[in-house]
């Protein structure tokens, strides 16, 4: 079973000496990995502490990128605490769509 944790534990680490992160309602210890990330440790450091889901989902984070960073997973939001997970939804359109166009 996955160790739960409150926010106020995550707000706790948010420095380089042990930047913890939440996406999804999971926590993530990304310490070992500031070093690696190709957006560089400023862009963690900034979300250490903090639910950094919407800003994980903006980046457009690939799968491999998504499957790397379970080996940094050490648990998850205690239930009361855990948020609705908003999956991203990328909704495409055609020039030539009358609907998308407002041309009904």
């Amino acid at each position: 079973m996955a160790k739960e944790l409150t926010y106020a534990e995550v707000k706790k680490h948010n420095n380089n000496q042990g930047a913890w992160v939440v996406i999804h309602n999971e926590v993530f210890d990304v310490t070992p990995f500031l070093n690696e990330h190709p957006g560089g440790e400023e862009v963690l450091l900034e979300q250490a502490g903090k639910d950094a889901s919407e800003a994980f989902e903006d980046v457009g984070h690939s799968t491999d990128a998504r499957e790397l960073m379970q080996k940094y997973k050490i648990g998850d939001i205690v239930e009361a605490e855990k948020k609705p997970v908003r999956e991203k939804v990328t909704t495409w359109t055609s020039d030539n769509d009358p609907k998308a166009n407002n041309q009904t």
